[in-house]
């Protein structure tokens, strides 16, 4: 009796509540952990297989290979061409991914991956037709710094190779650079440049390049400097380190890394006529057929053929400005006189045309009906910042050009956007 009375004493009686309590208290903590509602048993038991577009693929055969009905089929490619603008698949740079509730269940849900940054997401309703969603996938975008020298026999391109600069990126700062420089003559051993630009990551996995940030080059009239920077009514351009704005409204090279073969001059021996007379332009090399961009925004004026220039586009970009492209093999399709053209947008073809000892582009601009030297006349900017716009934008490039410096020190590191 005494060892019943002391396990009902109310020490004991009080000791196994407590243990009870602790107990059911654990119970309640596992089935609230381990219990799953059906959407996350389902997620769970999902089957997911994933389908790279491959050439010749379309997407109804691929959706039908998936047994999907050809009513599905119809219904998902009115739905992707409504509403997520999909019309038709890209080889090896679209991906579908299939998902079902299990093995041998129907196709539940459709990712369509048209690029690492967006994904349109398919799934059908208890009434059987399909709904649309696309998902915007978050960047990780990361500021990358780059800096290099050009040494003895160097191009631009090669020492921004050998600094690391991806080529995508090179092309962009030789189109900005452009605005300020010629290549040909402008580059010498010694010279110091530097980029910071963005790269894109997902997951840790490097994706793409982003934008040009910022830009520095020592230029022979003076260190060229442009700052990538989003105004207050949204718009983005490029500025020097003043505000000022840095992309002007043409071109001095129209053809990026082009050699200069004659320049500007009043007073030039012709190689064909024989006789002195004035080079209203400057000659740059190209093989024949190679793409001849508008040097800035404008209408075509005169799209022709003479004997001096042979095939000729004329383009007013202003009540001050136009500019020349002589010795054309042929006009690109659809430029005709009143055509408006964007700067950079093909307007013909390097040949050989007219008064031409051999294939080149003989380019001119012309000020208030005068001819001046495309190298050295001054170029007006698209647009500049405003008084309020102008000391935002000196704050903002003082931040850049503190990262900027941190970069300088730590060439490994990055700065995270």
């Amino acid at each position: 009796m005494k060892k019943a009375k002391n396990i009902m004493s109310t020490a004991n009686l009080t000791r196994m509540v407590m243990a009870l309590a602790v107990l059911l208290s654990l119970v309640a903590i596992f089935l609230v952990v381990t219990k799953r509602t059906p959407a996350q048993l389902r997620a769970a038991n999902e089957c997911k297989s994933i389908v790279m577009v491959a050439s010749g693929d379309t997407l109804s055969e691929l959706l039908l290979a998936q047994g999907l009905s050809h009513s599905d089929v119809n219904n998902i490619a009115q739905v992707l061409k409504k509403e997520a603008e999909i019309s038709t698949l890209r080889a090896d740079r679209d991906r579908l991914e299939f998902v079902r509730d299990a093995d041998d269940a129907p196709v539940s849900k459709i990712v369509v991956v048209p690029s690492p940054w967006r994904q349109v997401e398919l799934t059908c309703n208890d009434s059987g037709d399909w709904d649309c969603k696309t998902v915007d996938i978050e960047r990780d975008t990361r500021a990358i710094y780059r800096s290099g020298e050009i040494l003895d026999g160097d191009s631009f391109y090669l020492a921004g190779q050998r600094a690391g600069i991806p080529a995508g990126i090179l092309i962009e700062v030789y189109d900005l650079l452009a605005f300020e420089m010629d290549f040909e003559r402008d580059v010498r051993a010694g010279q110091k440049f530097s980029v910071l630009y963005e790269e894109n990551f997902s997951e840790g996995e490097k994706i793409d390049n982003g934008n040009v940030l910022a830009v520095s080059f020592q230029a022979l009239r003076g260190n060229v400097q442009m700052y990538r920077y989003r105004k207050s009514d949204g718009t983005i351009g490029y500025y020097d380190a003043e505000g000022n704005g840095a992309i002007k409204s043409l071109k001095r090279t129209p053809i990026n890394n082009a050699k200069i073969t004659s320049n500007f001059s009043r007073n030039r021996k012709h190689p064909i006529l024989g006789y002195t007379r004035a080079h209203k332009g400057v000659d740059f090399r190209a093989s024949t057929g190679t793409p001849i961009p508008a040097a800035g925004a404008g209408r075509v004026v005169a799209r022709s053929y003479n004997r001096g220039h042979g095939n000729f586009v004329k383009i007013r970009h202003n009540g001050s400005y136009e500019t020349l492209y002589a010795h054309m093999s042929k006009f690109a399709k659809g430029v005709n006189v009143g055509t408006t053209v964007r700067q950079g947008q093909t307007i013909g073809y390097v040949g050989s045309t007219g008064y031409s000892t051999g294939p080149h582009l003989h380019y001119e601009i012309i000020k208030d009906g005068v001819h001046v030297n495309p190298m050295t006349v001054k170029l007006p900017a698209i647009s500049n910042l405003n008084k309020e716009d102008k000391k935002k934008f000196k704050e903002y490039r003082k931040v850049l050009e503190e990262g900027i410096e941190q970069l300088e020190k730590n060439p490994s590191m990055y700065i995270q956007l």
